[in-house]
């Protein structure tokens, strides 16, 4: 992948600037050790994207796995690998002892963790002290301090940093916390005193949710980093997220590397970061950080100098993120967090200053100076970084699972960066989070930023599981993310653009699908002839089908082709075309289909690659790629063309019918459950169930909680009756489609 290091950039003003990394000189000569063998705790896209640089530094790099990542991608790209534990993250990467002992055995002499999992634990980078390892973040003692959500807000409190009223107590006591949010005022929102990512915070709009809500975030906080205490704050209900990178070394220097701009929200997590943040003035940017600011503007740069002066004085090194909420109501800044670790969204500032974080927090570990001050930080241009997830977006971006059938991300350059840790072929498991990758882009403005991430979102394929690639496309086009007015509720206000009615999937999805399907019908077509003839050059019993011009008396030969749409807007709703295809006598191809509403189309379709075509349809040339692959007796057929991606499927032994053996074919099996119904909405872990089988129940009531991928889900019941064939257990693991229980008018007992 291309570096960023010597890239020809323009700033703002459009005069030529370089950036380089910095070299060995950049930094302190001569430090008294150098790290030659590092160990990854952590696993997927960041521990590939630290191994890199280590790798480029000279360092030899060990990746730990567990029995769910034996053939990962970290695993293949480190000089060793070993196993810590099975599947489940708290008895593997959460497995202090294991790693600490992988460390041992294969002579690492540093770990670094990461983000998520150990990566803000002080226990760990403790026991790392203890155990003679260079732990490649801050030290201990500046985690406890500041690494701790509740207690870096009693510090910053104390120092007349204005902070989101809240409790961030030791007491964890439910009856305490719960009279702690009467006194805050609803809604609140509940969150882990450890951690990030979303997971575990809940938003609880009344007292009588509370229960159950703080004890879902224990759960939730306890499987993704192994500590359950909750803080309590009151829910700003138009925020921003703003966030700013700094760093410090050994010897006290810390500076900033501005701002990041986290608004937009999924689930509490985020999916779209840019930096530096759009719609802020210059003078918020040129203050930011500085410590000669009046008391009396208290901006946020005044909160920044307090917390360098508390960082100098802990002796805080390395990276870290000092994160804000902005009330788009009142202009008012509140502290929110510290997170004592590098950030998953890193990428978008490495590529305004042109610096490698990574590189900074190895040499750091070694004992070297930042190789620049204050102020000889760059900021160049404008980058965006849009997450990559196997998720259902219909059905409220719940985390999927399955198999990359196909995977093919949009192409590298200086300004394009794709940080992922699979490839075609892996798996995407229940038991960690299902990101599947970073698309990281540069441009000279935020226009152009913009417009490449757009265009490389067109070039992004995934074929085997759900993604939200269709929907970050359709948000970045969206008129007021194009005009940087974001905040957190983004999605949820402009839902009725981002999620399409049925009559808008009637009229305009529909239409888009049915031509393309016969894009697809034509190219599967093509490449099948194409295949054949390969396979039987000169043979004299080649098919008339495949004979070229096609022969057939009278007519040319047709054959009848079923392709069921899958509605990627709608989880529950597919559509059956039916089409005629007439092979023509100059190579091209006629499609037909049943619906009266939907015209003829003639195609030409040429192979260009294994999955690439290039298609002439209706005088217009364009490029299609096609990925198939066959699950559960049916084929998956994939199609992207444009800005548009399609999924059809097919049941196997309908590929090629003949026109006189149509009234032969099977159809697709079209049963549905009974009503009341209840399916499993992901693949998952039953943590808790609610109810007992029998029971009366409302609609809405909770009867179950699934968890996957370290997010919970609470199921509930879609009407009023009694709950029938319920009878999971905790601990059970259930697949995605799956029979829960089912709601009926009366009890059957």
């Amino acid at each position: 992948m291309a570096s960023v290091a010597t890239v020809l950039r323009r700033n703002l003003s459009g005069k030529p600037l370089r950036f380089r990394l910095p070299s060995r000189r950049s930094f302190s000569d001569s430090p008294p050790e150098r790290l030659e063998k590092i160990l990854i705790a952590n696993r997927g896209e960041i521990a590939c994207r630290i191994m890199r640089t280590a790798k480029r530094l000279g360092i030899q790099t060990v990746a730990v796995f567990s029995d769910a990542d034996r053939y990962s991608l970290h695993v293949k790209s480190a000089d060793e690998a070993v196993r810590i534990g099975p599947a489940p993250a708290r008895l593997s990467y959460l497995n202090a002892s294991s790693i600490l002992d992988a460390a041992v055995r294969t002579g690492a002499q540093a770990i670094h963790p990461g983000y998520g999992f150990l990566s803000e634990s002080s226990d760990f980078a403790q026991l790392c002290e203890d155990k003679g390892l260079t732990f490649i973040g801050p030290p201990a003692s500046a985690i406890r301090d500041m690494g701790d959500k509740s207690a870096s807000k009693r510090i910053m409190g104390a120092a007349g940093v204005p902070l989101v009223p809240g409790y961030h107590g030791h007491d964890q006591d439910i009856e305490l916390m719960k009279m702690e949010a009467d006194k805050i005022g609803y809604p609140i929102l509940i969150k882990p005193t450890h951690g990030g990512g979303g997971k575990g915070m809940r938003i609880v709009q009344s007292p009588d949710e509370f229960v159950e809500a703080f004890l879902g975030a224990q759960r939730e906080a306890a499987a993704s980093f192994g500590i359950n205490t909750i803080l309590l704050e009151k829910y700003i209900t138009q925020p921003r997220h703003i966030e700013v990178q700094i760093f410090g070394d050994k010897q006290g220097n810390v500076l900033h590397l501005y701002e990041r701009d986290c608004s937009v929200q999924r689930r509490h997590q985020k999916i779209i970061e840019e930096a530096p943040a759009p719609n802020v003035s210059e003078d918020f940017r040129s203050h930011v950080g500085q410590a000669a600011v009046s008391a009396a503007k208290v901006r946020v740069s005044l909160k920044l100098e307090v917390f360098a002066k508390y960082m100098k004085a802990v002796g805080y090194h390395s990276a870290g993120t000092v994160e804000f909420i902005v009330d788009t109501v009142s202009g008012q800044f509140y502290f929110m967090e510290m997170n004592t670790r590098l950030q998953v969204e890193h990428p978008v500032t490495e590529m305004i200053v042109g610096q490698d974080l990574v590189e900074w927090q190895i040499r750091v570990a070694n004992g070297e100076h930042l190789p620049i001050s204050q102020s000889q930080v760059p900021l160049s241009g404008h980058a965006f970084e849009a997450r990559i997830y196997a998720e259902n977006v219909p059905k409220g971006f719940l985390p999927a699972t399955g198999v990359l059938h196909h995977y093919q991300h949009a192409p590298l350059s200086p300004t394009v960066r794709v940080e992922t840790g699979v490839e075609q072929g892996d798996t995407v498991s229940m038991h960690y989070d299902p990101m599947i990758a970073k698309l990281v882009v540069w441009g000279e403005n935020r226009a152009v930023a913009l417009l490449k991430l757009k265009d490389c979102l067109t070039k992004f394929q995934v074929a085997g599981v759900p993604t939200n690639i269709s929907f970050l496309f359709k948000l970045a086009n969206h008129r007021e993310f194009e005009n940087g007015n974001v905040e957190t509720h983004f999605i949820d206000h402009f839902k009725d653009d981002l999620f399409p009615s049925n009559l808008e999937i009637t009229n305009t999805v529909l239409g888009a699908a049915r031509f393309g399907a016969k894009l697809a019908a034509a190219c599967l077509i093509e490449k099948e002839n194409s295949v054949f003839r390969e396979n039987l050059p000169g043979s004299n019993t080649i098919s008339i089908w495949y004979s070229n011009p096609p022969f057939r008396v009278h007519h040319c030969a047709r054959h009848t082709l079923e392709l069921e749409w899958e509605n990627e807007y709608d989880s529950s709703g597919s559509k059956l075309l039916t089409f005629s295809v007439t092979y023509k006598s100059d190579g091209s191809y006629l499609i037909e289909t049943e619906e009266d509403i939907s015209p003829s189309l003639e195609v030409k379709a040429t192979c260009v690659g294994d999955h690439d075509f290039r298609v002439e349809a209706d005088g217009v040339i364009m490029d299609v790629s096609l990925a198939v692959y066959s699950k559960d007796q049916t084929k998956h057929i994939h199609m992207w063309h444009g800005s548009h991606h399609h999924h059809f499927r097919q049941k196997l032994g309908l590929e090629l019918s003949n026109e006189d053996e149509t009234e032969h074919r099977p159809s697709f099996d079209r049963s549905s459950h009974p009503p009341g119904t209840v399916v499993a909405p992901m693949a998952g872990l039953v943590v808790k169930v609610l109810i007992r089988d029998a029971t009366k129940v409302e609609e809405g009531q909770p009867i179950l909680v699934l968890e996957a991928m370290k997010m919970e889900h609470v199921v509930k019941a879609p009407s009023a009756g009694y709950v029938h064939g319920l009878h999971l257990s905790a601990g059970q693991q259930v697949s995605d489609g799956s029979v829960l229980f089912s709601i009926k008018e009366k009890d059957s007992q």
